[in-house]
């Protein structure tokens, strides 16, 4: 079963600036292209950090290296961003990238482990050629129900178990599976539950023996 990938979901349209792009410029474009964040590149169109709007709103709010801000409120430090002019002393460095062949599954993980919300997208020589959101991945959990139930059909139970398609009533509802049948020895619960839950767009997987699930017939897609 093959997982969507991020150069499925990512967008390639990537506004970016260099570690000399002034403030104004960058909030310019934050603005403009009603974006959170931009990524800063070197001249080969590598990515060396990331601003976002929370490093500009530490410059507005005049927090100082050593800590201090105006007016004599106490601030967190924050390093030199208070006083930064630039992309280059603004940024958060070194951006987490990832590659267009890596599965969704994989990328959430890299942002859950660096609590980000965005990753950028690059090639196998390190340059910039997408970006990855959070709600990109989440639209993996928008697929069809008719198709996630085909995939589990055609892909777990026939390709990789090697049984009879109708041995399993297979039903999906909003990205809940439940099956129920009987399963031959040979072939434990869990490992088809496990299947089931590495196919793309599934929310949870429930195994129900003959006789426990709703009605008789074969069960079908809702959506």
């Amino acid at each position: 079963m093959k997982h969507q990938t991020v150069g499925d979901v990512m967008s390639d349209a990537v506004v970016r600036v260099q570690r000399g792009t002034p403030f104004k410029e960058i909030a310019h474009l934050l603005q403009d292209y009603d974006i959170t964040a931009v990524p800063v590149v070197d001249a080969a169109d590598r990515p060396v950090g990331v601003v976002s709007e929370a490093d500009l709103l530490q410059k507005m709010w005049g927090v100082e290296p050593d800590g201090s801000a105006g007016g004599g409120a106490p601030a967190a430090p924050v390093g030199g961003k208070a006083s930064a002019t630039d992309a280059a002393g603004l940024m958060t460095s070194p951006a987490v990238c990832a590659r267009e062949d890596w599965s969704v599954v994989e990328a959430a993980r890299v942002m859950a482990r660096h609590g980000i919300k965005r990753l950028l997208v690059v090639d196998e020589g390190g340059r910039l050629i997408g970006v990855v959101s959070r709600s990109d991945l989440l639209r993996v959990f928008l697929r069809k129900d008719r198709a996630i139930r085909t995939e589990i059909i055609e892909e777990a139970l026939v390709q990789t178990l090697r049984l009879p398609p109708s041995s399993v009533h297979v039903d999906v509802t909003h990205g809940h599976v439940v099956l129920s049948g009987r399963l031959p020895e040979h072939v434990p619960v869990p490992v088809l539950e496990e299947l089931c839950r590495r196919v793309d767009g599934v929310v949870a997987v429930e195994f129900r023996p003959t006789g426990e699930a709703d009605g008789g017939g074969p069960a079908s897609a809702g959506h």
